[in-house]
């Protein structure tokens, strides 16, 4: 894998970077399309609180699925197969579950939104691998530009959301224009992504036995922590963030609106400053320093006053901004074993997406929402303890 990213121009790396940028952003853009038109859906569907719960479980069902088939996947067919494949069926998947939405039948919007999770899960991690190989290329990091180009793919895709529903545009519409976005533009932005597999390079082929051996790599597991933590404070945010306000500050629902607007746009420009941080200190001491930022802005949410809080806001996005980026560098800095490393990874950043929102709304019950937030600190400190696992270099056993 190595030589052959050597073998390219500069100018072949730089469309390939210009390429992973574009895939990030569409991916971002179908994703926010879907999940802000979903007060919609469940008004279509007339589903009650429980089946929609139930929609966003078959989501995380497809999603781990798909986290599964992509170890070996991405490793045999390459970063560029996978994307041309799994992006357009992430399009296809969300016009097919918003065709079941307006048709009013439950469980033919159930079952696309299963084939969608699975199809942004190998999409993730094939885009994430291909744009730790550009970064190789390129000899800096770009990562946090990657996901830079997603959190701005899913601002524009929740601004068009709120638009088109205010227009009272249905929803089939609406996803068959997201969707059949990533369908068309999957083919021209695919193209410039270079042309291999991971295992088809100069080293030996990985067997099924060392992709699987990977969950028990110490290096690769504390990668994980750190995934762990900041995805769960990154989706805490998503999740709470706007109710914590409105419930527990006390302030209106069109400030809780802005105060999660202000946590997206900080996390957005940390990923965007976090090029040049990365490449002058490295990633250890960013991340210690994104940990303390994501500390003390959500301990300010959490027990100050309202008007920290909106500082406390900015910190916690500023500080949330790179964990996801940088682990997944750290992830595929061994070429060979960087599709499995990155699955395992992603799939322990997922579980954080995916219990954290329901282990927070648990606790708020007994408690408050800035209560059940309180278990987002402890683990924000325990990803702080396990940076020093993405040093740039570091021996992978």
């Amino acid at each position: 894998m190595a030589d052959q990213v050597e073998t390219l121009d500069r100018a072949a790396v730089r469309s390939w970077r210009n390429s992973v940028l574009a895939i990030f952003a569409l991916n971002g853009v179908v994703l926010a399309s879907y999940l802000g038109r979903l007060p919609q859906i469940r008004d279509d569907l007339r589903a009650s609180t429980l089946q929609v719960s139930l929609l966003t479980f078959g989501l995380a069902v497809g999603a781990v699925v798909g986290l599964v088939v992509s170890t070996t996947l991405v490793a045999r067919v390459g970063p560029r197969r996978a994307i041309a494949w799994a992006l357009p069926a992430l399009g296809l998947t969300a016009i097919g579950a918003a065709a079941g939405a307006e048709s009013g039948v439950y469980v033919l919007t159930l079952a696309p939104l299963v084939l969608l999770g699975a199809a942004n899960s190998i999409t993730d991690v094939a885009m994430n691998l291909s744009g730790a190989d550009n970064e190789r290329g390129l000899g800096r990091p770009v990562m946090p530009l990657f996901h830079a180009a997603f959190s701005l793919g899913t601002v524009v895709g929740a601004i068009a959301a709120a638009v088109i529903q205010a227009s009272h545009i249905g929803v089939l519409i609406h996803l068959a224009v997201a969707g059949g976005l990533a369908v068309i533009a999957g083919v021209p932005v695919v193209r410039p992504l270079p042309y291999f597999a991971h295992d088809a390079d100069d080293h030996e082929p990985v067997s099924a036995t060392e992709r699987w051996a990977v969950w028990r790599d110490p290096r690769t597991l504390a990668i994980g922590v750190v995934m762990l933590g900041m995805a769960l404070a990154e989706g805490s945010a998503n999740d709470w963030l706007a109710l914590a306000m409105v419930d527990d500050h006390h302030v209106s629902k069109p400030v809780g609106t802005f105060t999660f607007g202000l946590f997206v746009a900080a996390m957005t420009l940390g990923r965007v400053i976090g090029t040049p941080v990365l490449a002058r200190f490295g990633r250890v001491v960013v991340l210690r320093a994104c940990g303390g930022l994501a500390f003390s802005g959500l301990a300010l949410v959490i027990f100050g006053p309202t008007w920290c809080a909106y500082i406390g806001v900015v910190l916690w996005g500023v500080g949330a901004s790179l964990g996801f980026p940088v682990g997944m560098s750290a992830a595929a800095d061994d070429p060979r074993l960087a599709p499995a490393r990155v699955s395992v990874v992603s799939t322990i950043g997922y579980i954080a997406f995916l219990a954290g929102p329901p282990v927070i709304g648990a606790l708020g019950e007994y408690f408050t929402i800035l209560g059940g937030l309180v278990v987002v600190l402890v683990a924000i400190l325990v990803s702080t303890a396990a940076a020093p696992a993405a040093r740039e270099g570091a021996v992978i056993h």
